[in-house]
């Protein structure tokens, strides 16, 4: 059994690169028993595309302003050396759990969630009518989606009021010249520039002190050039609860201030575009009409009133509002792994504080999990570090009862995917990728100044998988 006595690392695999797979490697490797020479750990992290970071790369709105700092953070980690990125390998097919245990006496699942969360109703596959996360998978330039997006509409609806849904109505309603300063791929910046879009109307059940948003995102939509925002005073509806809330949560209450500031500021300012911020609407029907058969032509609401706890009810009352398009925001949804149990309803892999559980409810032995996969997709990316310190500090506890892996080489693996004619990518081929995209971009920002534009670019992404590769492994062996 490999434990403090063992004359070999403990040899941990890591599937999923995000912030969630990075922290999980990064607490194991400082972890006390690490640290204090009790355990001495070997490890791999694999993801699917060639690059790593994830939901970070594309999850996140490129224009937001947090990304650069977690980015350089998730870097300095797997820059360290002691953690070996293996990118372009995908679980299921690759490699299969057989496999990793074959080679591995952990196993720890951090794939997330990147499928839209379904919504239930009438309509909602009209053409037109768009899942949240898909569009986020366009516009950051995820190697595995379609280069065109159909962006014909001048008034749209973003169903959702957590910050996803803000960042879907901030990019739909920005424009595109104000992007070119962010890593947007080329066909990004294209399609955004020829989108005829005037106003953006975001929805939420619930009243301005029950949003899921940030105060960054909120105050984000007040940077957005020639975007006038646009709210309603018969949205703002208070109860026992949201005065509760404002009074002992600092969060909500610059929340709904700033909200209250801008109705008082009368944010109209004769802009060629228009977010509209609505609450306490719930969605009922995405209908079309007899001149556009199944396609989207609006949104039916229910008007919603607050209950005294914070939580809403129905008043009976419809709103309909003509969009040629809506987008669904109302959260993610992890996907099923193969050889792993799944919770359908919640979209993770059942577990006990990290611990992977079979059919019927019992530890796998050396199958962990975390992340969103592990608790599903709610709280911030820093949450995620919470997740991987009871993960791992599981697998700390397990260490000594751990299968053993039977060929725990650290070559056995790459030997494995070179004979199988996996493309696998390296943290080597990623630092060649990462200098190639910034080369684009200051290249694109000399071209820029030669026309006199001065746009400053500190890189544009690469899209499609081949090049990623082919730029990633240019001077492998």
């Amino acid at each position: 059994m490999p434990n403090a006595s063992a004359d070999r690392p403990l040899r941990v695999a890591i599937v999923g690169a995000g912030p969630a797979g990075v922290y999980a490697a990064d607490i194991l490797t400082k972890s006390n028993e690490v640290k204090g020479g009790h355990v001495e750990v070997s490890i791999d992290l694999f993801d699917q595309y060639p690059a790593p970071y994830g939901l970070i790369r594309y999850g996140v709105a490129p224009d937001h302003p947090r990304i650069k700092g977690i980015v350089n953070a998730l870097h300095k980690v797997l820059d360290r050396g002691d953690i070996r990125f293996i990118g372009n390998v995908t679980y299921g097919r690759d490699v299969t759990l057989s496999d990793l245990r074959h080679f591995y006496d952990a196993v720890i699942f951090a794939t997330g969630a990147i499928k839209d969360a379904k919504l239930d109703i009438p309509g909602a596959d009209l053409e037109g009518s768009f899942g949240g996360a898909d569009f986020v998978s366009w516009y950051d330039g995820h190697p595995d989606v379609s280069r065109d997006w159909p962006l014909e509409a001048k008034e749209v609806a973003v169903i959702g009021n957590g910050n996803v849904a803000l960042d879907v109505a901030r990019m739909l309603s920005k424009h595109a010249d104000d992007l070119l300063v962010t890593e947007i791929p080329d066909n990004v910046y294209q399609t955004l520039k020829r989108s005829p879009v005037t106003d953006v109307h975001v929805f939420g059940r619930r009243g301005p002190a029950q949003v899921k948003f940030t105060p960054l995102e909120l105050r984000e939509l007040s940077h957005s050039r020639d975007v006038d925002i646009v709210l309603y005073p018969e949205d703002f509806e208070f109860d026992e609860a949201s005065d509760e809330a404002i009074r002992t949560n600092n969060q909500v209450k610059t929340m709904v201030n700033t909200l209250a500031n801008w109705i008082a500021e009368d944010q109209d300012t004769g802009a060629s575009r228009r977010l509209h911020l609505h609450f306490l609407h719930s969605p009922v029907e995405i209908y079309d009409s007899p001149e556009t058969p199944g396609k989207v032509a609006g949104v039916r609401f229910e008007r919603m009133e607050l209950d005294g706890t914070g939580n809403v009810r129905g008043t009976g009352e419809f709103e309909d509002y003509p969009v040629q398009a809506v987008y669904r925001a109302i959260g993610y949804h992890g996907s099923e792994l193969a050889e792993l149990e799944y919770d359908v309803h919640r979209g993770v892999i059942p577990n006990d504080g990290g611990r992977v559980l079979d059919a019927e409810g019992t530890p796998v032995a050396g199958v962990y999990t975390t992340g969103w996969i592990k608790r599903g997709p709610v709280g911030l990316i820093g949450h995620t570090k919470g997740d991987a310190l009871e993960t791992i500090g599981c697998l700390l506890e397990d260490r000594d009862s751990l299968p053993e892996a039977e060929n725990p080489d650290e070559s056995a693996i790459i030997n494995l995917l070179e004979e199988r004619g996996v493309e696998y990518t390296t943290w080597e081929g990623w630092n060649e990728l990462d200098a190639h995209e910034k080369a684009l971009g200051e290249k694109f920002t000399a071209e820029s100044a030669e026309r006199g534009a001065s746009v400053q670019r500190e890189r544009v992404k690469v899209v499609p998988r081949e090049e990623m590769v082919r730029i990633s492994r240019r001077n492998a062996g």
